[in-house]
């Protein structure tokens, strides 16, 4: 039994399993007790055959296979792990210290059935993600995506350090002023986790042929710049023909936009661009707030 899923007996006549998240716990009724006795036994210390026989001893009435069953019901629910799987040769012993955090979490909320509780740390490290935008949001992302460890990150930021970044662009410092975003950031992260590759470019992205060639060398591309105004458009249409998977984030004021696009496997960002515009154009007109200084806007100050 995995131990973030630990269960919990309620009452005489159910128990609770993978605690009590939204999603990955559930209530089990077990009117007899076998099913807490069974969890029981699932302690790591046993194989499925003991197991299974030491529960007929206890509980003849339910047949081994049944017993047998329900080990593998809860194996494919997720709820399991093999105790016996040997640490995986892909890691070094400072990165399994570094992710041992990580793995509890991937352990509780990863519900497929897994050869090892690393198989998500791994396929971080054999993941390559594109950064494009390294300022607040982009900035966030990166440091996030180093931590996590993924194995190479490659940034693209056209612009250089100001003082009005530094509310909120967590990658840069006041001796970075004046100096390249993209020597900045790469600096930090590299310092940050000096197992992740990361690598950039300072570079303005101008057009669908800019975002083609990116999206070319990644697993996937992160946008996370907003200008020019059509850039979320040329990156869905370069994914679309690389067949790259992509995110944008953003905000807009107090509310965070976010959204996940896999070509061939899910919405379209400029479908779903249309559609809005088709209901706006539905709606009546609208009067925009005049600039101060002209008509009207004298009286309000």
């Amino acid at each position: 039994m995995k131990y973030e899923h630990r269960p919990v007996r309620l009452g005489e006549d159910r128990v609770q399993i993978g605690g009590w998240v939204h999603g990955v716990g559930a209530i089990i009724p077990d009117p007899d007790g076998w099913v807490w006795a069974l969890l029981t036994l699932l302690d790591g210390t046993r194989t499925v055959d003991q197991v299974v026989a030491d529960l007929v001893h206890h509980h003849p009435r339910h047949p081994a296979a049944d017993i047998a069953d329900a080990i593998g019901e809860l194996w494919q629910a997720g709820y399991l792990e093999n105790a016996a799987a040997p640490e995986p040769p892909g890691l070094s012993l400072a990165e399994r210290e570094r992710y041992g955090r990580s793995r509890a979490l991937w352990r509780w909320t990863d519900l497929a059935p897994r050869t090892t509780t690393w198989d998500a740390q791994l396929a971080l490290r054999q993941a390559r993600v594109t950064v494009i935008g390294v300022g607040g949001a982009g900035s966030t992302a990166a440091l996030a995506l180093t931590a996590s460890g993924v194995g190479t990150i490659h940034l693209v930021e056209p612009d250089t350090v100001e003082l009005s970044n530094l509310n909120r662009q967590i990658l840069y410092t006041e001796h970075d002023l004046g100096r390249p975003k993209i020597d900045a950031a790469i600096g930090r992260l590299r310092a940050h986790n000096r197992e992740v590759t990361v690598t950039g470019e300072q570079l303005l992205v101008d057009g669908p042929g800019v975002l083609r060639r990116l999206s070319t060398g990644c697993d996937v591309l992160l946008l996370a710049a907003d200008i020019p105004q059509e850039i979320r458009s040329w990156t869905n249409r370069a994914c679309l023909d690389t067949g790259t998977a992509w995110v944008h984030g953003g905000y807009h004021g107090p509310r965070v936009n976010v959204g996940l696009f896999r070509p061939g496997s899910g919405p379209c960002y400029d479908c779903a661009r249309t559609a809005t515009a088709e209901h706006l154009a539905a709606e009546p007109p609208i009067t925009p707030w005049p600039p101060l200084g002209q008509t009207g806007a004298r009286h309000l100050v």
